[in-house]
């Protein structure tokens, strides 16, 4: 299938098909017009790309599991869990981060209603 038709099937641009090949997340075949031709299976990988991409996963990380989790299931795959562990912790961090600034905000409004009483 070309680039075209599996952007339709999978609803990822065709300017993002082309920077996961970039990353080594997706291959094709190049063809004698220099055409791409991807396999029925490239869906499928696309779909799993977008998941992981769902989940605040960079590209870089994704690649290092991919292949592994295409083969096999997730719970197989021993370099996905550091990785979720890893993305949850800075969530957690970022979180507390955002609470912080949301406090430091809340008192700044409070103090400035307050002259203006």
């Amino acid at each position: 299938m070309k680039i075209g038709e599996l952007s339709a099937a999978t609803g990822v641009s065709v300017r993002s098909l082309r920077y996961y090949e970039d990353q080594k997340l997706l291959t094709s075949i190049r063809l004698d017009n220099g055409y791409r031709e991807y396999s029925p299976l490239a869906i499928e990988q696309v779909q799993t790309i977008q998941l992981y991409l769902t989940l605040g996963l960079s590209t870089e990380q994704i690649s290092s599991f991919l292949h592994c989790v295409l083969k096999n299931k997730e719970a197989f795959c021993a370099e996905v869990l550091p990785i979720y562990e890893r993305k949850l912790k800075e969530i957690d961090d970022r979180i507390v981060e955002l609470t912080q600034l949301r406090t430091n905000l809340i008192d700044r409004i409070r103090s400035i209603r307050d002259e203006q009483s």
